[in-house]
Protein backbone atom coordinates (compact mmCIF):
# COMPACT_ATOMS: atom_id res chain seq x y z
CA UNK A 1 0.00 0.00 0.00
CA UNK A 2 1.15 3.61 -0.35
CA UNK A 3 2.68 5.48 2.73
CA UNK A 4 3.65 8.93 3.60
CA UNK A 5 7.47 9.55 4.35
CA UNK A 6 9.67 12.17 5.25
CA UNK A 7 12.55 12.86 2.18
CA UNK A 8 15.26 15.40 1.27
CA UNK A 9 14.08 16.52 -1.84
CA UNK A 10 16.33 18.31 -4.30
CA UNK A 11 13.84 20.99 -6.01
CA UNK A 12 16.24 23.58 -8.10
CA UNK A 13 20.09 23.16 -9.27
CA UNK A 14 22.36 24.07 -6.79
CA UNK A 15 19.73 25.04 -4.25
CA UNK A 16 19.20 23.21 -0.65
CA UNK A 17 17.57 19.92 -0.12
CA UNK A 18 14.38 20.41 1.57
CA UNK A 19 12.75 18.22 3.95
CA UNK A 20 9.20 17.34 2.99
CA UNK A 21 6.13 14.79 3.48
CA UNK A 22 6.13 12.38 -0.11
CA UNK A 23 3.75 9.57 -1.47
CA UNK A 24 5.78 6.30 -1.82
CA UNK A 25 3.56 3.79 -3.78
CA UNK A 26 3.46 0.13 -4.06
CA UNK A 27 6.27 -2.07 -3.69
CA UNK A 28 7.16 -3.77 -7.31
CA UNK A 29 8.04 -7.48 -7.41
CA UNK A 30 11.45 -7.11 -7.84
CA UNK A 31 11.68 -4.24 -4.91
CA UNK A 32 12.75 -4.54 -1.20
CA UNK A 33 11.29 -2.12 0.50
CA UNK A 34 13.93 -1.03 3.75
CA UNK A 35 13.05 1.62 6.78
CA UNK A 36 16.18 4.13 6.00
CA UNK A 37 18.09 4.18 9.64
CA UNK A 38 21.00 6.20 8.09
CA UNK A 39 22.59 7.38 5.26
CA UNK A 40 25.94 8.48 3.69
CA UNK A 41 26.58 11.96 2.05
CA UNK A 42 28.55 11.59 -0.75
CA UNK A 43 30.17 14.22 -3.45
CA UNK A 44 28.27 11.95 -6.42
CA UNK A 45 24.50 13.61 -4.54
CA UNK A 46 26.25 17.27 -4.74
CA UNK A 47 27.48 16.78 -8.43
CA UNK A 48 23.88 16.05 -9.53
CA UNK A 49 22.12 18.36 -7.07
CA UNK A 50 24.94 21.13 -8.67
CA UNK A 51 23.79 19.82 -12.27
CA UNK A 52 27.53 19.09 -13.01
CA UNK A 53 26.38 15.07 -13.60
CA UNK A 54 23.16 14.26 -15.02
CA UNK A 55 19.36 14.16 -12.67
CA UNK A 56 15.91 14.74 -13.52
CA UNK A 57 14.47 17.06 -10.80
CA UNK A 58 12.95 17.21 -9.03
CA UNK A 59 14.17 13.75 -7.41
CA UNK A 60 15.58 12.59 -4.24
CA UNK A 61 19.43 11.59 -3.86
CA UNK A 62 21.35 9.13 -1.70
CA UNK A 63 22.92 6.64 -2.79
CA UNK A 64 24.78 5.24 0.69
CA UNK A 65 21.41 4.01 2.67
CA UNK A 66 21.54 1.16 5.49
CA UNK A 67 18.46 0.12 7.16
CA UNK A 68 15.77 -2.65 7.80
CA UNK A 69 13.76 -4.55 5.06
CA UNK A 70 9.93 -4.19 5.91
CA UNK A 71 8.67 -6.19 3.05
CA UNK A 72 10.02 -8.08 -0.22
CA UNK A 73 8.58 -8.56 -3.42
CA UNK A 74 7.02 -11.39 -4.99
CA UNK A 75 10.30 -12.28 -6.63
CA UNK A 76 12.04 -11.41 -4.18
CA UNK A 77 14.41 -14.25 -2.28
CA UNK A 78 17.94 -12.11 -1.60
CA UNK A 79 16.86 -11.01 1.87
CA UNK A 80 13.44 -11.05 4.07
CA UNK A 81 11.65 -8.66 6.31
CA UNK A 82 13.98 -8.25 8.96
CA UNK A 83 17.46 -8.13 7.24
CA UNK A 84 19.58 -5.45 7.69
CA UNK A 85 20.97 -4.44 4.69
CA UNK A 86 22.93 -1.55 3.31
CA UNK A 87 22.29 -0.24 -0.47
CA UNK A 88 24.52 0.39 -3.01
CA UNK A 89 24.19 1.06 -6.98
CA UNK A 90 21.44 -0.95 -9.24
CA UNK A 91 22.28 -2.97 -12.37
CA UNK A 92 20.26 -4.86 -14.50
CA UNK A 93 21.68 -8.50 -13.82
CA UNK A 94 21.57 -9.62 -17.62
CA UNK A 95 24.21 -8.37 -19.76
CA UNK A 96 27.32 -9.49 -20.70
CA UNK A 97 29.24 -7.12 -18.10
CA UNK A 98 27.02 -7.75 -15.33
CA UNK A 99 26.89 -11.60 -15.75
CA UNK A 100 30.85 -11.08 -15.66
CA UNK A 101 30.63 -10.03 -12.39
CA UNK A 102 31.49 -6.32 -13.34
CA UNK A 103 27.41 -4.74 -12.69
CA UNK A 104 29.50 -1.49 -11.97
CA UNK A 105 29.98 -1.38 -15.40
CA UNK A 106 26.05 -2.73 -16.57
CA UNK A 107 25.51 -1.60 -19.91
CA UNK A 108 22.52 0.11 -18.18
CA UNK A 109 24.27 1.76 -15.63
CA UNK A 110 23.45 5.16 -16.53
CA UNK A 111 19.67 4.99 -16.37
CA UNK A 112 19.64 2.76 -13.94
CA UNK A 113 21.52 4.60 -11.50
CA UNK A 114 20.62 8.73 -12.73
CA UNK A 115 17.60 8.32 -14.64
CA UNK A 116 14.97 9.15 -11.47
CA UNK A 117 12.39 6.22 -11.95
CA UNK A 118 12.49 2.95 -12.86
CA UNK A 119 12.84 0.98 -16.20
CA UNK A 120 9.45 1.30 -17.11
CA UNK A 121 9.41 5.02 -16.59
CA UNK A 122 7.62 5.16 -13.17
CA UNK A 123 8.62 6.90 -10.36
CA UNK A 124 8.03 5.63 -6.68
CA UNK A 125 7.65 8.90 -4.95
CA UNK A 126 4.98 11.31 -5.78
CA UNK A 127 3.46 15.11 -4.42
CA UNK A 128 0.38 16.07 -4.51
CA UNK A 129 0.23 13.64 -7.63
CA UNK A 130 2.98 15.29 -9.01
CA UNK A 131 6.24 12.63 -9.89
CA UNK A 132 9.35 13.04 -7.81
CA UNK A 133 12.38 11.20 -8.92
CA UNK A 134 12.96 8.77 -7.81
CA UNK A 135 15.18 5.09 -7.48
CA UNK A 136 18.90 7.36 -7.51
CA UNK A 137 21.10 4.47 -7.82
CA UNK A 138 17.99 2.07 -7.31
CA UNK A 139 17.60 3.73 -3.91
CA UNK A 140 16.94 7.45 -3.53
CA UNK A 141 18.21 6.77 0.37
CA UNK A 142 17.15 10.63 1.52
CA UNK A 143 14.23 9.59 2.57
CA UNK A 144 12.44 7.82 5.69
CA UNK A 145 11.47 4.41 3.55
CA UNK A 146 12.27 3.50 -0.11
CA UNK A 147 11.44 0.61 -2.34
CA UNK A 148 14.61 -0.13 -3.74
CA UNK A 149 15.78 -2.37 -6.29
CA UNK A 150 16.58 -5.99 -5.21
CA UNK A 151 20.10 -5.81 -7.17
CA UNK A 152 21.13 -2.70 -4.89
CA UNK A 153 20.50 -4.47 -1.60
CA UNK A 154 23.45 -6.17 0.11
CA UNK A 155 22.71 -8.25 3.40
CA UNK A 156 25.26 -7.52 6.51
CA UNK A 157 25.54 -8.52 9.41
CA UNK A 158 22.69 -7.68 12.02
CA UNK A 159 26.07 -6.83 14.93
CA UNK A 160 27.38 -4.12 13.17
CA UNK A 161 25.85 -0.31 13.79
CA UNK A 162 23.52 0.58 10.74
CA UNK A 163 24.35 4.20 11.90
CA UNK A 164 28.14 3.20 10.30
CA UNK A 165 27.92 1.30 7.18
CA UNK A 166 25.77 3.12 4.88
CA UNK A 167 28.70 4.67 3.45
CA UNK A 168 30.26 0.87 2.43
CA UNK A 169 27.32 1.32 -0.31
CA UNK A 170 29.02 3.77 -2.25
CA UNK A 171 32.50 5.76 -1.45
CA UNK A 172 33.89 3.33 0.88
CA UNK A 173 33.44 0.41 -1.55
CA UNK A 174 35.18 2.98 -4.36
CA UNK A 175 38.32 3.38 -2.55
CA UNK A 176 38.88 -0.03 -1.24
CA UNK A 177 37.37 -2.10 -3.89
CA UNK A 178 39.76 -0.06 -6.47
CA UNK A 179 42.74 -1.78 -4.25
CA UNK A 180 41.25 -5.20 -3.63
CA UNK A 181 39.72 -5.72 -6.59
CA UNK A 182 41.30 -3.97 -9.81
CA UNK A 183 45.01 -3.12 -8.10
CA UNK A 184 45.61 -6.13 -5.88
CA UNK A 185 48.62 -4.78 -4.98
CA UNK A 186 51.25 -7.20 -3.88
CA UNK A 187 52.54 -7.59 -0.04
CA UNK A 188 55.36 -4.92 -0.16
CA UNK A 189 54.73 -2.54 -3.01
CA UNK A 190 54.33 0.94 -2.77
CA UNK A 191 51.32 2.83 -3.19
CA UNK A 192 50.37 6.77 -3.83
CA UNK A 193 47.00 8.24 -3.24
CA UNK A 194 46.36 11.90 -4.34
CA UNK A 195 43.37 12.63 -1.84
CA UNK A 196 42.34 11.82 1.26
CA UNK A 197 38.72 12.06 1.80
CA UNK A 198 36.39 8.82 2.12
CA UNK A 199 37.18 7.40 -1.18
CA UNK A 200 41.55 7.98 -0.44
CA UNK A 201 40.87 7.21 2.84
CA UNK A 202 39.48 3.97 2.63
CA UNK A 203 41.79 2.93 -0.05
CA UNK A 204 44.58 3.24 2.29
CA UNK A 205 42.77 1.79 4.54
CA UNK A 206 42.80 -1.24 2.05
CA UNK A 207 46.10 -1.25 1.40
CA UNK A 208 47.22 -1.34 4.65
CA UNK A 209 45.04 -4.99 4.31
CA UNK A 210 46.79 -5.86 1.26
CA UNK A 211 50.41 -5.08 3.00
CA UNK A 212 51.96 -2.35 1.00
CA UNK A 213 54.76 -1.46 2.85
CA UNK A 214 54.84 2.22 1.40
CA UNK A 215 51.65 3.85 0.98
CA UNK A 216 51.64 7.55 0.39
CA UNK A 217 49.34 9.91 0.92
CA UNK A 218 49.15 13.50 -0.72
CA UNK A 219 46.42 16.30 0.02
CA UNK A 220 46.41 19.88 1.02
CA UNK A 221 44.85 19.41 4.46
CA UNK A 222 47.07 19.29 7.71
CA UNK A 223 44.23 17.63 9.89
CA UNK A 224 43.77 15.24 7.10
CA UNK A 225 46.95 14.76 6.32
CA UNK A 226 47.65 13.90 10.30
CA UNK A 227 44.57 11.58 10.04
CA UNK A 228 45.92 9.47 7.06
CA UNK A 229 49.07 8.86 9.21
CA UNK A 230 47.15 7.81 12.20
CA UNK A 231 45.05 5.46 9.49
CA UNK A 232 48.35 3.68 8.53
CA UNK A 233 50.19 5.97 5.84
CA UNK A 234 53.65 5.77 5.83
CA UNK A 235 54.32 9.14 4.46
CA UNK A 236 52.30 12.34 3.87
CA UNK A 237 52.76 15.08 1.58
CA UNK A 238 51.23 18.45 1.62
CA UNK A 239 51.15 19.44 -2.31
CA UNK A 240 50.91 22.99 -1.43
CA UNK A 241 54.12 23.23 -0.34
CA UNK A 242 56.22 20.08 -1.76
CA UNK A 243 56.53 18.80 -5.14
CA UNK A 244 54.13 15.46 -4.69
CA UNK A 245 55.89 14.03 -7.98
CA UNK A 246 59.13 14.67 -7.09
CA UNK A 247 58.50 13.42 -3.32
CA UNK A 248 57.18 10.40 -4.57
CA UNK A 249 60.34 9.40 -6.18
CA UNK A 250 62.41 10.77 -3.67
CA UNK A 251 60.60 7.90 -1.16
CA UNK A 252 60.35 5.25 -3.27
CA UNK A 253 63.20 5.99 -5.15
CA UNK A 254 61.81 4.85 -8.53
CA UNK A 255 58.65 6.22 -8.30
CA UNK A 256 55.27 3.91 -6.77
CA UNK A 257 54.38 0.33 -8.12
CA UNK A 258 50.43 2.22 -7.98
CA UNK A 259 48.68 4.73 -7.65
CA UNK A 260 45.10 6.56 -7.37
CA UNK A 261 43.51 10.07 -8.15
CA UNK A 262 40.59 10.15 -6.04
CA UNK A 263 39.98 14.29 -7.36
CA UNK A 264 39.19 14.03 -10.76
CA UNK A 265 41.23 17.07 -11.43
CA UNK A 266 43.41 17.41 -14.43
CA UNK A 267 46.86 18.63 -12.51
CA UNK A 268 46.55 15.64 -10.04
CA UNK A 269 45.91 13.00 -12.53
CA UNK A 270 48.62 14.16 -14.48
CA UNK A 271 50.91 13.95 -11.09
CA UNK A 272 49.05 10.34 -10.44
CA UNK A 273 50.77 8.95 -13.84
CA UNK A 274 54.18 10.94 -13.45
CA UNK A 275 54.61 9.46 -9.75
CA UNK A 276 54.60 5.98 -11.10
CA UNK A 277 57.34 3.78 -11.55
CA UNK A 278 58.28 2.15 -14.79
CA UNK A 279 55.01 -0.32 -15.44
CA UNK A 280 52.82 1.18 -12.72
CA UNK A 281 49.66 0.63 -12.45
CA UNK A 282 47.45 3.75 -11.92
CA UNK A 283 43.49 3.81 -11.19
CA UNK A 284 41.32 7.30 -11.84
CA UNK A 285 38.35 7.46 -9.52
CA UNK A 286 37.66 10.99 -9.16
CA UNK A 287 34.52 12.00 -11.11
CA UNK A 288 34.51 15.39 -13.37
CA UNK A 289 32.34 17.42 -15.14
CA UNK A 290 31.87 16.38 -18.95
CA UNK A 291 34.73 17.42 -21.39
CA UNK A 292 37.17 17.90 -18.82
CA UNK A 293 40.92 17.02 -20.25
CA UNK A 294 43.97 16.18 -18.85
CA UNK A 295 47.38 15.79 -20.88
CA UNK A 296 50.56 13.00 -20.20
CA UNK A 297 53.67 13.61 -21.34
CA UNK A 298 53.61 10.68 -24.23
CA UNK A 299 57.34 10.57 -24.49
CA UNK A 300 57.79 9.78 -20.45
CA UNK A 301 54.26 7.39 -20.90
CA UNK A 302 56.42 5.44 -23.71
CA UNK A 303 59.70 4.93 -22.09
CA UNK A 304 57.68 3.80 -18.58
CA UNK A 305 54.91 2.16 -20.12
CA UNK A 306 52.20 2.62 -17.27
CA UNK A 307 48.71 0.74 -16.97
CA UNK A 308 46.15 3.55 -16.51
CA UNK A 309 42.31 2.38 -15.80
CA UNK A 310 39.42 4.26 -14.25
CA UNK A 311 37.30 2.22 -11.81
CA UNK A 312 33.76 2.84 -10.77
CA UNK A 313 31.81 1.61 -7.37
CA UNK A 314 35.53 -0.38 -6.79
CA UNK A 315 34.44 -2.91 -9.50
CA UNK A 316 32.56 -4.22 -6.64
CA UNK A 317 29.61 -7.19 -6.44
CA UNK A 318 27.90 -5.31 -3.72
CA UNK A 319 26.53 -8.67 -2.39
CA UNK A 320 29.38 -9.93 -1.79
CA UNK A 321 32.14 -6.83 -1.20
CA UNK A 322 30.48 -4.86 1.27
CA UNK A 323 29.52 -7.84 4.05
CA UNK A 324 33.44 -8.59 3.32
CA UNK A 325 34.60 -5.20 4.55
CA UNK A 326 32.01 -5.48 7.32
CA UNK A 327 34.01 -8.86 8.35
CA UNK A 328 37.39 -6.96 8.09
CA UNK A 329 35.72 -4.30 10.52
CA UNK A 330 34.15 -6.22 12.86
CA UNK A 331 38.03 -8.47 13.49
CA UNK A 332 39.38 -4.70 13.65
CA UNK A 333 41.27 -4.33 10.47
CA UNK A 334 39.30 -2.26 8.26
CA UNK A 335 38.57 1.09 10.77
CA UNK A 336 36.55 3.34 8.54
CA UNK A 337 34.49 4.52 11.75
CA UNK A 338 37.39 6.96 11.82
CA UNK A 339 35.74 8.57 9.03
CA UNK A 340 31.98 9.32 10.12
CA UNK A 341 30.76 11.75 11.67
CA UNK A 342 26.82 11.72 12.15
CA UNK A 343 24.14 14.42 11.56
CA UNK A 344 20.74 14.74 12.20
CA UNK A 345 18.04 14.22 9.57
CA UNK A 346 16.99 17.88 9.34
CA UNK A 347 20.60 18.83 9.43
CA UNK A 348 21.50 17.33 6.09
CA UNK A 349 22.70 20.53 4.28
CA UNK A 350 25.04 21.13 7.09
CA UNK A 351 26.63 17.87 5.89
CA UNK A 352 26.72 18.75 2.78
CA UNK A 353 28.41 21.92 3.74
CA UNK A 354 30.70 20.18 5.65
CA UNK A 355 31.63 17.60 3.31
CA UNK A 356 32.14 20.32 0.74
CA UNK A 357 34.57 22.63 3.04
CA UNK A 358 36.40 19.88 4.14
CA UNK A 359 35.50 19.66 7.89
CA UNK A 360 33.99 15.99 7.42
CA UNK A 361 35.52 13.45 5.25
CA UNK A 362 32.22 10.93 5.32
CA UNK A 363 29.01 12.62 6.90
CA UNK A 364 26.08 10.44 7.36
CA UNK A 365 22.72 11.65 8.14
CA UNK A 366 20.85 9.18 10.68
CA UNK A 367 17.11 8.97 10.65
Amino acid sequence: MTMQITAAITRDVGRPLEITTLELDDLRPDEVQVRLVATGVCHTDALVRDGILPGSLPVVLGHEGAGVVTAVGARVESVAVGDHVVLGFNSCGVCAQCTAGHPAYCASFPPLNFGGRRQDGSTSLSEAGASVGSHFFGQSSFASFANVAARSVAKVSASVPLELVGPLGCGITTGAGTVLNVLKPAPGSSIVIFGTGAVGDSALLAAVVAECSTIIMVDVVPARLALATELGATHVIDSRHEDAVARVHEITGVGAHYAIDTTGRPGVFRQMVDSLAPQGFAALVGAAAPGTEATVDIGAFLVNSPTVTAVIEGDAVPQTFIPYLVELYEAGRFPFDRLIKTYAFGDINQAFADSESGLTIKPVVVF
